[in-house]
Formats: C-alpha cells, structure tokens, sequence
C-alpha cells in the first residue's frame, strides 16, 4: 500500500511539473534526403531519429525526396573558459555550431538557413588528463544528441508554419471572395 501511494505521489508531482515524455515529431515531408556521407554520425543519428520519431523516410536519392536537408558548416572547437590564480586552465568550452537548410527538390526553399549553437563547459585538471579526454568525448556525445533534437524540433516547426501559412492563404482568398 506504501509503495502505490508513493509511485502515486511520485506521478502527480512529476506532471504536475509540466514534465512529459517526448512525443513523435511530424514532418511536412514524406522523404527526406540528408546530405552527408553515410558513414558520417550525424548522419546515422538523424535517419535513426527521423524513421523512428516520425512518418517521414530518409532516402539515399536526391531525385526522389520531398526535401534536402543541406549541411552548411559543422564546427566543433574548444576555447579556454578560466584560468586558476596559477595562470593554468581550470576549465575549457566546448563549442559546436551547424548550419543548415532544407529545400526541395526544385530549389523552393522550406527552411531557411538557421545556426544551432550548443556550449559545454569542461573543468580541467592536469592530474587527470586521461579522464579529461574521456570526459571531454561523452559531452562531444552528449552536445551531438542535444543537436539532433534541436534540428527536429526545427523540422516539425516547418510543418506547423506550413500548416499556418496555408490556413492564412485560404483566410485570404476567402476574404476576398466576398
């Protein structure tokens, strides 16, 4: 009896929050082709991402996809966030900034090109340098995820201007009609 009024507990404060778990996206497009070799990660983790989250596929033919999502740049560095009383690096910022685009095949444009930035910061010491780099790969991993979820979320957002400029043009034309 304890244990269901806890789990009870436990459920009404978690929604109550506004937590939820994340829903399926839904994408204007029914194929999409990324351009990015296929060995790359990113691209693995998108069409994972995209065939799983989604109706939508990911095809391997520009010729037959409803959309292009087109990778601008992808940038990955790392600058020196603090510095001890000592004159040493405590702490280093990983930085990752992508562009991208997403077009059809025709050359209409469906997303204009938009920048997704993502930061870290990573405490450094140089006693546990092997650790560091260990560290420094997980967040590399982490900020990847964080950037995946960003672009479909920036994905399902085209459908729902889509959806939005479509009802706009039919208030319109409605308008005037009269």
């Amino acid at each position: 009896m304890r244990k269901l009024l806890l789990l009870l507990c436990v459920t009404l404060l978690v929604s109550a929050c506004g937590f939820h778990l994340r829903g399926n996206y839904t994408l204007p497009f029914d194929a999409l082709y990324i351009d990015l070799p296929e060995t790359n990660e990113l691209y693995a983790s998108l069409k994972r991402n995209i065939e799983t989250g989604t109706k939508t596929i990911v095809t391997d033919d520009r010729k037959t996809a409803d959309a292009i999502l087109s990778v601008v740049s992808d940038r990955t560095s790392q600058s020196i966030l603090s510095i001890g009383a000592d004159g040493r690096v405590t702490e280093y910022q990983l930085i990752r900034v992508f562009s991208f685009r997403v077009f059809s095949p025709a050359g209409e444009e469906i997303i204009p090109q938009r920048e997704i930035s993502l930061t870290r910061a990573l405490p450094y010491s140089d006693n546990t340098v092997l650790a560091k780099a260990t560290e420094s790969d997980q967040l590399l991993r982490d900020m990847q995820a964080d950037l995946v979820q960003q672009i479909m979320r920036r994905l399902a957002a085209a459908n729902r201007a889509k959806s939005a400029a479509a009802t706009r043009s039919t208030d319109t034309g409605n308008a005037t009609a009269r």
